[in-house]
């Protein structure tokens, strides 16, 4: 798969099949149609393209800092990487590019940049101005320039019965299984080791502090969670806890992972945590001895559920 950033950087002689949208947490819905749309442009000797935007259009049009999203863009491509497309395009949203009508999106963006020969689309799809765009008007613009629009039906969609905003909800309130079912893959957290308060280490069960540097990435319920990471080519498991740290009186959210078997110097490294298994709330003991006997339950069960599961 090619990734272009720009989609003024993309140039082809070929006819391109394509689809178009956010495609957030690259779920069993969206893989239907990317499927889909490989599929066809193979059998058909055509390019397959996707096309998606960053950042969302919502952080841009109404500054949205509240949205929350499944995947960081590097995410994104690195799980559309697995597809089969030929082309990712992601291209940068902003405000001049909202004002394209419908019709210039298509004449100008479809056709121009991407000649395109089919667009497959999901159920109820708008774009361009205002979102005044929808499959109408890109049934009358297709055969005015030339190419085939395919709309997922919304039967089929309701079928995988997935959606992101599913998927969002599901991860607020701790319940992974069906997030990670709909997803098709283990949710991920990336970033950056960095300085704790070493408290960790002090009661033997030394921490990894992730940073996740995008602000708009979601950060699941606080609790505890069976995690795992590949770190040097090798999956090293282990048990995350996201939270406050309220029994010794933690001032903001962190997110750290003790790591079973493992006494390697992670700072500054970057990993990726996926995880397995919510395994109960963040609480507030009385004293570190309750902590401490509390963690020794919480790595007994992880490890009987990496034993009997994985």
């Amino acid at each position: 798969m090619n990734t272009i950033q720009n989609i003024a950087k993309f140039s082809t002689k070929e006819k391109t099949f394509v689809t178009i949208g956010t495609f957030d947490g690259v779920h069993f819905g969206h893989q239907k149609i990317i499927e889909k749309l490989v599929k066809e442009a193979k059998k058909a000797n055509r390019k397959s393209v996707l096309l998606t935007f960053f950042p969302h259009p919502r952080m841009v049009l109404q500054k949205d800092n509240s949205l929350e999203l499944i995947n960081t863009i590097e995410e994104r491509a690195e799980l559309l990487e697995k597809t089969g497309l030929d082309y990712l395009i992601i291209h940068p949203f902003s405000k001049e590019f909202s004002r394209m009508t419908a019709l210039e999106f298509v004449r100008n963006i479809l056709v121009n940049q991407l000649n395109i020969s089919k667009l497959i689309i999901g159920y109820d799809h708008h774009f361009g101005k205002n979102r005044e765009g929808n499959i109408v008007q890109l049934t009358e613009y297709s055969h005015l320039y030339d190419f085939v629009v395919e709309e997922i039906p919304a039967q089929d969609i309701d079928d995988v019965s997935v959606s992101s905003t599913k998927i969002r909800r599901a991860l607020a309130t701790g319940n992974l299984k069906t997030a990670n079912d709909y997803l098709g893959y283990n949710f991920m957290l990336n970033g950056n080791v960095v300085n704790g308060k070493k408290l960790g280490g002090k009661i033997g069960f030394p921490t990894a502090n992730i940073d996740v540097k995008e602000t708009y990435k979601l950060i699941p319920k606080t609790g505890v969670y069976v995690v795992k990471s590949n770190i040097d080519d090798k999956t090293v498991f282990g048990m995350m806890n996201i939270g406050n740290r309220p029994t010794v009186d933690g001032k903001h959210q962190t997110i750290e992972v003790h790591f079973f078997d493992f006494n390697k110097n992670l700072y500054d490294k970057n990993i990726t945590i996926e995880l397995l298994y919510f395994l109960r709330d963040e609480e507030k003991f009385s004293s570190l001895e309750s902590l401490i006997k509390q963690l020794k339950k919480d790595e007994n069960i992880a490890r009987d559920y990496i034993q009997n599961n994985l």
